[in-house]
């Protein structure tokens, strides 16, 4: 199973977008797990996430994550604004498998 870790300022804003991405998931029957955390654990999940997407308001912190997650062969991506905006969980979860892929 995969697992596609949100990152957000405190982790709540990204709960919906999760259950957005989630409802999506299961309509396509994939196998994936997606969870929200707030930046400050980026650290503490690279490890069990397949893939990392921060919220937009985060975009600042990509490039130092990327730079941890690089060795460990894994993506970090910012969330599209309108994508994140407008709770476009589809969009957001086909970005996902395209760099999961």
């Amino acid at each position: 199973m995969q697992t596609i870790v949100l990152c957000c300022a405190a982790g709540m804003s990204t709960s919906m977008l999760v259950q957005k991405m989630k409802n999506e998931a299961q309509k396509r029957a994939l196998d994936i797990e997606i969870e929200a955390v707030p930046v400050a654990d980026f650290e503490r999940i690279l490890g069990r996430a397949d893939i990392v997407l921060l919220g937009p308001q985060v975009k600042y912190e990509h490039a130092r994550l990327a730079e941890l997650a690089a060795p460990l062969g894994k993506a970090v991506a910012v969330i599209d604004m309108m994508d994140y905006g407008t709770m476009r969980g589809d969009k957001v979860l086909d970005k996902a498998l395209s760099l999961l892929a």
